[in-house]
């Protein structure tokens, strides 16, 4: 389970252009939920992820998963629990090595260093059965440059990445901001997959509102810093688009947009 308690965030401190994003922000997120995260720029949706995997530091407040604060862990010894895929399908892979060498850079996280070979030619059979999984050709380019391969082939390979050594939460940060529809609707898929496949708690920020109804045990809209929407069950299931919009349009009208 991970829980913010009591998050205190305030960017600029100290100076004219001081903003105070988050004041006493609490949120629970169990064990295998699959939470869409919604909301309008500057909601603070990608500063709660930043906080969750810690990339920014907190001005009050903890961070616990399993009841453990992590709050001054750092983001590197998080990340042996998190895997993270982010909007640019440029990060999170290393372009100039090929999709066989990403993938056992992967495949090695956690594990000790030494001077063997970081690829292990008894795992690449296992490479290639795991990117014929995703049913887009990509295990014909395993000696491909990962630098060569189109956005939608870098996110999904990304997606096989994070995903190679045990984790508990996997952070999707606007995932498939950057691709074609056509695309972003085969990552969706893939996405939804895996995280039932693999039983992983998952949270999602998302501008498509679709994926936020069709995707995903629960849904939480954002709004300068506060949790204005947190649907989750029946009542999420039974939620349509017109119905998140509905609020969008609400907030934007109450914020004089």
């Amino acid at each position: 389970m991970l829980e913010l308690k009591n998050i205190t965030k305030v960017y600029n401190q100290g100076l004219i252009t001081e903003s105070c994003l988050f004041q006493d922000f609490s949120l629970t997120v169990k064990d295998g939920e699959f939470v869409s995260i919604v909301g309008s720029n500057g909601s603070g949706k990608t500063s709660m992820l930043n906080i969750i995997c810690g990339s920014i530091p907190v001005e009050g407040g903890q961070v616990c998963i399993d009841g453990r604060d992590i709050t001054r862990s750092a983001d590197y010894k998080r990340y042996a629990r998190i895997g993270r895929i982010f909007q640019n399908p440029a990060m999170g892979t290393c372009p100039d090595l090929t999709v066989l060498e990403n993938l056992s850079l992967a495949d090695n996280k956690g594990k000790p260093f030494g001077l063997s070979r970081a690829i292990s030619k008894n795992r690449i059979d296992f490479f290639r059965e795991q990117l014929a999984s995703l049913q887009l050709g990509l295990e014909d380019k395993l000696h491909v440059k990962m630098g060569a391969l189109s956005g939608g082939q870098r996110q999904a390979v990304a997606l096989l990445m994070v995903t190679l050594s045990p984790l508990d939460f996997l952070i999707l940060d606007e995932h498939t901001a950057a691709l074609d529809p056509h695309t972003a609707e085969i990552i969706m898929q893939l996405t939804d997959r895996v995280v039932k496949e693999k039983k992983l708690t998952a949270m999602m920020v998302t501008h498509n509102l679709r994926y936020a109804v069709e995707y995903g045990s629960r849904i939480l809209m954002m709004d300068r810093g506060h949790v204005v929407l947190d649907v989750g069950g029946e009542e999420k299931q039974n939620m349509k688009v017109d119905d998140i919009l509905d609020i969008f349009t609400r907030i934007s009208i109450e914020c004089g947009n």
